[in-house]
Formats: structure tokens, sequence, C-alpha cells
């Protein structure tokens, strides 16, 4: 074979499948927290199917699950962290505050 006709041979590189992100044993339920946080970004948002790899059932039910848990106060519908540091750093650079009568 020529070189030139190699260069467009596909490669036969083993890829590695990657495991699907639920296991045939985990429960998709709203008290299944470590479950659950796994599908959540930083700011509380219910990350996409695309992202999460999982299949069109189990994102509608972990869908339900992450709705349920944060109306049952399990979950924080924003997760405002960063805010909340922010305001802590502005105290501390304002310095004491004096009362004058």
């Amino acid at each position: 074979m020529d070189k030139s006709k190699r260069l467009f041979l596909k490669s036969k590189q083993s890829f590695r499948r990657r495991l699907p992100p639920i296991g045939s044993g985990d429960r998709i339920d709203y008290r299944n927290m470590s479950l659950i946080s796994r599908f959540i970004s930083e700011q509380g948002k219910i990350l996409s199917r695309r992202v999460n790899r999982l299949t069109l059932k189990q994102q509608r039910l972990i869908t339900v699950a992450i709705k349920q848990a944060r109306i049952l106060s399990l979950l924080p519908f924003l997760n405002n962290e960063k805010q909340f540091e922010r305001t802590e750093s502005t105290r501390r650079t304002m310095g004491p505050r004096t009362r004058t009568k």
C-alpha cells in the first residue's frame, strides 16, 4: 500500500466507553442526596441531559426528584454562597462603626 492511501485509513485505536452515571442499583429518589447532588451545578441549576449522559427517562426522574427535594427544603433553590462571601468581605473593609450621640 502507498503512503498516501495509508493516511486516509481509520486508525484502530481502542476507546474506553464511559460508564453511565447512574448504576442499575441506584434508586432515583428525592431522599438520595448523594445521587441528586451530582446533577446540580454550582449555581444550583439542574444540568442538562447532554452533560449528565443520562437517558430521557432518567433525566425526567432526576428533575422530578430535585424539584421535590427543593420543595421539602432538602436542597436550596439557589446557591448564593458567592454573594454571602462578598457581603462579609465588604463588612470587614468598612471598619467598626461608631455611634454619635
